[in-house]
């Protein structure tokens, strides 16, 4: 199955709360398993359900909500603060989510999710303001986002803005490469580097 992200057309859920930190996302008591398959049922788990239950889902909250699906999450500002738990990447991403959009990211958070082939989206806070009012005009909405383009476009307005990514991790993202993959698909120039420095 490919990693690799070019394109992602699709609905969103909304998650309009802001400074989201990486013990809401997955708390910590769940960080026992150390494979990343898993993590999904349990995101935003405090949040989802009452108590530890899972028979008894919140039904306030955007997630248990059937009007709001996608591989879209849409989040206010401040997305992953809080510790370094690579496991709040891991948890989105196996709840089947391939972006996150946002004003702002925790830098430790926005570095996670891409070393787990999840794009972090970061926009202005007026355009995120306009995402959110789409989705609440129409939650059936969709959202474009073209890494090789870097932009992000609602579809039903048109409107369009630009993000940034690291060129190496645009990369990788690109072809489905882990940082031990992009090593192999250079191998040539690093022999061919090797070979000529160490005449």
């Amino acid at each position: 199955m490919s990693k690799s992200i070019n394109i992602v057309t699709s609905t969103a859920v909304p998650l309009d709360i802001e400074n989201v930190d990486t013990d809401q996302i997955i708390p910590a008591r769940f960080l026992k398993a150390t494979s990343r398959e898993g993590f999904g049922k349990n995101l935003f788990r405090d949040w989802r359900y009452l108590n530890d239950d899972e028979q008894q889902p919140r039904r306030e909250f955007v997630l248990n909500d059937p009007t709001y699906k996608g591989k879209i999450l849409v989040a206010a500002k401040n997305f992953g603060c809080g510790s370094s738990r690579e496991h709040a990447a891991w948890a989105i991403k196996d709840a089947g989510f391939d972006v996150v959009v946002s004003s702002f990211f925790a830098d430790i958070f926005k570095n996670n999710a891409l070393n787990n082939f999840l794009l972090p989206v970061q926009v202005s806070e007026d355009f995120l303001q306009k995402i959110f009012a789409a989705i609440e005009k129409d939650p059936a909405v969709e959202l474009k986002v073209s890494i090789e383009d870097q932009t992000i476009t609602i579809s039903s307005t048109g409107e369009q803005s630009g993000f940034d990514i690291n060129n190496y991790k645009k990369t990788c993202l690109l072809n489905g490469y882990d940082d031990i993959d992009y090593l192999l698909s250079i191998r040539n120039e690093i022999e061919t580097f090797e070979a000529t420095f160490t005449r």
